[in-house]
């Protein structure tokens, strides 16, 4: 992800950055809730704008020990993760971390955190 001032934004490991949803202080009634009263709910949703690279494992093929210094290749695979940019995503509120990139709000969510996630494929036909 790119910010405005021209810097990346890498997420790492089994971590996904969401964009949240817009909280509504306002029921569907028509009722207007407190603050701290939507920030006890137990899950959120948003949508997914960057994904680590998954979940670190040895390189099995190397004859060096995993602890050993990494070689040029790297030394570690991953294991890749369900999410993707652009999916909806249904979290975990407690497991998010709050962080702000040039005036916009994001969430850090551990992938274990995430219970449901929406994608829009496009068929073709």
């Amino acid at each position: 992800m790119k910010t405005d001032a021209n810097r990346s934004v890498i997420v790492v490991g089994d971590k996904v950055l969401i964009k949240p949803e817009t909280e509504d202080n306002k029921t569907e009634a028509g009722l207007f809730l407190p603050e701290g009263v939507k920030q006890k709910e137990k899950v959120q949703g948003g949508y997914i704008v960057n994904v680590g690279p998954g979940y670190p494992i040895p390189d099995v093929t190397s004859d060096e020990e995993p602890w050993a210094q990494r070689s040029e290749e790297g030394g570690l695979r991953y294991v890749g993760l369900q999410a993707e940019e652009g999916d909806y995503a249904v979290f975990l509120r407690k497991q998010a971390i709050e962080v702000e990139f040039d005036g916009e709000e994001y969430l850090i969510v551990s992938h274990a955190s995430i219970l449901l996630l929406i994608r829009d494929e496009d068929i073709v036909a």
